[in-house]
């Protein structure tokens, strides 16, 4: 029987060998563009897709292949796909599935930036999105047509810390014989594994959690490689002939692979979101002290949540680590090590408050990012939100009076003291 190793062990082992050339223990930063071939048979195997190996570093790189083979093993998938950044990922996880004229169906309660991507920016490529609500699930049923490819929805969905039931939102999918795409963003594999609870595809902005220092963006996609990608005649990319590669099918070809190796020999080669391999390196690094770190972050989380929520200068709190929470029961079922460090508080005085209260703090970064080390804040509202109508901005928990913070790794008494000052400015 094959060992099996616990996360922690396996956030540090998993995809990193040390160098056969050098010893080398962590793994090299592969800074090159091009590999050389051993013959023109060898070239010709790999470019028909009928060896694996490296080409060029558009489409693969081994400290990016490293990465790659640590995420997908830390989220149980088959294998996984790493690009340039999230929004990347989202592009690049819909790319094999879509068409002209095809639509997806997407959670209300999403990233702004992933709302105005695809409420806006996929219409470009002839695709279109249909919101819903995903507690509602006869709505999303209703949504789904002959035209539906996937659905799309958050983990714990930025900015407002709601948690998806993903087993009742998978069963829709099945249902439909759709692909299930959960953004597991922010809460990584250490808290919730998504394709274990009926997934499809799970995609990542690893410039959070993941690689945990802000110091670069990437993104993922992981695929569970359990999909049928031929039983509909739905997904023609994955169960057709690829002219591209002399009528190879994809799904036939490389079973449980093929949607990975899709996204690299059509969605890299063509789209060209690479991530570099040096932003793999960092991300590899992150993720060793990943565990760690969100337990502090969840820890730190909840008693700063707790002290938000006695406070009488806060409306109400949206974290669903405290009972208060109208999803507290489902966070505790389905995320049972916590409900993550990302979510907002109303602060009384509105738009005003808000924007005093962040301009009064000294701990906390205001900045455009989650899941860093130290805790950020920002008025989503008059930036990540501000391009949204005010019924769209509180439809993704962002309206006016609204803070959003990602708690760090900080001592949290000290977390509290900030927000203490701060709020004692910004409601004087």
């Amino acid at each position: 029987m094959a060992k099996t190793y616990g996360f922690d062990t396996l956030q540090v082992h998993a995809g990193a060998r040390p160098d056969p050339a050098t010893g080398a223990r962590q793994t090299p930063i592969y800074q090159t563009t091009a590999y050389v071939f051993r013959d023109a048979d060898h070239a010709a195997a790999l470019f028909n897709l009928q060896e694996v190996g490296y080409i060029y570093s558009r489409l693969t790189n081994p400290t990016v292949a490293a990465l790659a083979e640590r995420i997908a093993t830390l989220e149980g998938g088959q294998g996984a796909v790493c690009c340039s950044s999230g929004h990347a990922a989202q592009i690049m996880a819909l790319f094999p599935l879509m068409g002209p004229g095809r639509n997806i169906v997407v959670s209300t309660r999403l990233y702004g930036g992933t709302v105005t991507q695809f409420s806006q920016t996929i219409k470009r490529f002839g695709w279109s999105a249909k919101f819903v609500d995903t507690d509602d699930l006869a709505a999303l049923e209703a949504a789904i047509d002959d035209d539906t490819r996937a659905i799309f929805c958050e983990s714990i969905a930025n900015p407002g810390g709601y948690v998806t039931d993903i087993p009742a939102v998978a069963k829709v999918a099945d249902k439909a014989g759709l692909p299930l795409i959960v953004d597991n963003t922010s809460a990584t594999p250490w808290l919730c594994r998504p394709l274990e609870q009926g997934a499809t595809l799970v995609v990542h902005s690893t410039t959070k959690y993941l690689t945990g220092n802000g110091t670069v963006t990437g993104g993922a996609i992981v695929d569970s490689g359990k999909f049928d990608w031929s039983a509909s005649g739905k997904f023609p990319s994955l169960s057709e002939p690829e002219p591209a590669y002399h009528g190879l099918k994809f799904h036939e070809t490389f079973g449980p692979l093929a949607y990975t190796f899709h996204s690299i020999a059509i969605g890299l080669r063509d789209l060209g979101m690479t991530m570099n391999p040096q932003g793999a390196h960092y991300t590899l690094m992150g993720i060793e002290t990943l565990s760690l770190r969100m337990e502090r972050h969840v820890a730190n989380a909840m008693k700063v949540a707790e002290w938000l929520e006695k406070d009488p200068r806060v409306d109400y709190v949206t974290y669903a680590g405290l009972p208060s929470s109208p999803y507290h029961d489902r966070a505790k079922r389905l995320y049972p090590k916590g409900a993550g460090a990302l979510f907002t508080f109303a602060v009384k005085g509105g738009y005003e408050a808000c924007v005093k209260l962040v301009d009064s703090l000294e701990l906390f970064s205001h900045v455009a990012n989650l899941g860093d080390t130290r805790s950020l804040i920002i008025h989503s509202a008059s930036t990540t939100h501000r391009q949204l109508t005010e019924a769209q901005q509180k439809a993704a928990g962002a309206a006016p009076n609204v803070v959003r913070v990602s708690i760090g790794i900080e001592d949290a008494d000290d977390i509290i003291a900030d927000l203490d000052q701060a709020l004692a400015k910004a409601t004087a």
